[in-house]
């Protein structure tokens, strides 16, 4: 790219060869963003989901259920144990359902009222807020980190750096423990890392997942945002001119300028901002809301409380910076026409798939039979003649028992005159296991047509006669 004249900032900050090109960079070099603290009504609201999401996570990995881990996914042998629920492979559609609500979920919220779920539920908000909480009490507010990292290298900004760092990296093991704890029962875990005797795939994930939190939260933090997230890259297609999001109202702000408490804005031909700038100081992502809405906009509103801060301190009302709609701005709605515009075509067709998938998932869980079985022929021995000219055939059938009590079950078979079960017809399965059960079917002589005869097995508990299935299968009579 030739460019003659370059501009005087442009010529200075980059790097021009001989031949007169000029080298752009692709990739901002990143400026450290100090983050100033907040207090008010978002911030209580966002402190509030971190204590939630946190005291979920940590704490759920400690709870018991029926002499067991509450919430464990264990993955070697395939089973989910969410409370009361054990979830088999089998089950993968529930799975996929969960993951569909909560894409639907996520579209219809942005659609009402934007990144909600990147200002105060995503993990690299809620991680970055508590990193941002540690830092400042061990290093001060953002006055204060700023001129510890420009002071030179003394004993006390290497105490400072080096107790802020140790915090980081317990509380990132301490999540890396935890996030493995669901996979691994976590008292056994617990137990494994006190007398060191932790296994090696147990021990990278640990360290693994501590890295990524600790290098997230503690050094990248808007990066990831910014350019690692792809939700702020297809957000704007959920947004319409009805979505609430944070806005500068800029007919009411501007023109903006410094004055005293006592000025009057009018008068002095100002708007309502003052042009503190406190509103960047608070944002994590270091952007300017006052220049428009921005992708790099997560959503968390500490340039609401920042700006309603100021505008107490200066007897103005509140709400320069709020959360509103494009057209409640250009229309001047009030709070009541504003949600009265919630209800859109776009929102009700998310709310109405949302609310279908939902009320489906919870229909086919509890219409879901605790029991599965597979009917397996044995290969190595078909249709076969034995005593008395009697056919007989041998199966395996596979019976899983995904309730965690004890089940009993009786094993029928229909489909030809005369079939029954020349086996033990009784099955004893244990609670969330499966067991294979050998099975030997007969049918007296001239019954059956030559060849393959359809036939049924019927697996039905004992104790409870709601539970039972049906499964298809083949009997062959010699030709």
């Amino acid at each position: 790219m030739r460019d003659p004249n370059p501009a005087p900032e442009a010529a200075a900050a980059q790097p021009i060869n001989l031949s007169g090109e000029v080298e752009q960079a692709l990739y901002e070099v990143r400026k450290k963003i100090y983050p100033r603290a907040v207090h008010g009504w978002f911030a209580g609201w966002r402190w509030a989901l971190v204590w939630f999401t946190q005291v979920l996570f940590y704490g759920t990995a400690w709870v018991t259920w029926n002499g067991r881990q509450a919430v464990l996914f264990d993955l070697a042998a395939r089973k989910f144990y969410i409370f009361g629920l054990v979830l088999w492979p089998q089950d993968f559609i529930f799975l996929t359902l969960l993951l569909i609500i909560s894409a639907l979920s996520l579209f219809l919220f942005t659609t009402i009222a934007g990144r909600l779920w990147c200002g105060y539920a995503c993990p690299q908000t809620v991680y970055t807020e508590i990193f941002l909480w540690i830092e400042r009490r061990i290093e001060g507010d953002r006055t204060a980190r700023m001129r510890l990292d420009k002071s030179a290298l003394g004993p006390e900004k290497v105490a400072r750096k080096a107790a802020k760092h140790a915090a980081w990296v317990a509380f990132a093991l301490w999540t890396g423990f935890t996030f493995v704890g669901y996979f691994t029962p976590i008292r056994t875990l617990a137990a494994e890392v006190a007398t060191w005797t932790l296994g090696p795939w147990e021990t990278f994930w640990i360290f693994f997942y501590g890295f990524a939190t600790y290098g997230n939260a503690g050094w990248m933090r808007e990066q990831v945002c910014k350019y690692m997230c792809p939700y702020a890259r297809f957000q704007s297609s959920m947004f319409d001119r009805d979505t609430m999001i944070i806005t500068y109202d800029r007919e009411r702000g501007d023109p903006r300028g410094s004055r005293g408490r006592k000025v009057d804005p009018k008068a002095a031909g100002l708007g309502d901002c003052v042009d503190c700038g406190i509103c960047v100081q608070v944002c994590p992502t270091g952007i300017d809301i006052r220049n428009g809405l921005q992708y790099e906009c997560i959503g968390c509103a500490a340039c609401v409380d920042g700006c309603n801060q100021v505008m107490d301190k200066m007897g103005y009302p509140r709400g320069l910076i709020r959360y509103s709609t494009e057209n409640a701005l250009k229309g001047h709605w009030s709070a009541g026409e504003i949600w009265r515009h919630v209800l859109r075509p776009r929102t009700m067709i998310y709310g109405a798939l949302l609310g279908a998938i939902v009320l489906g998932f919870f229909v086919a869980l509890f219409l879901r039979t605790p029991l599965k079985v597979d009917v397996i022929r044995d290969r190595g021995a078909l249709g076969r003649v034995v005593e008395d000219g009697v056919v007989e055939n041998v199966y395996r059938l596979q019976i899983m028992n995904t309730q965690e009590q004890f089940h009993r079950y009786r094993i029928a078979v229909r489909g030809i005159d005369t079939i029954e079960v020349a086996s033990e017809a009784v099955a004893e399965v244990p609670g969330a296991t499966t067991k294979t059960v050998p099975v030997r079917v007969r049918v007296q002589p001239g019954r059956g047509n030559p060849g393959s005869n359809k036939i049924e097995f019927e697996v039905r508990a004992m104790n409870d006669a709601g539970i039972q299935v049906r499964e298809k299968a083949v009997f062959l009579v010699p030709r």
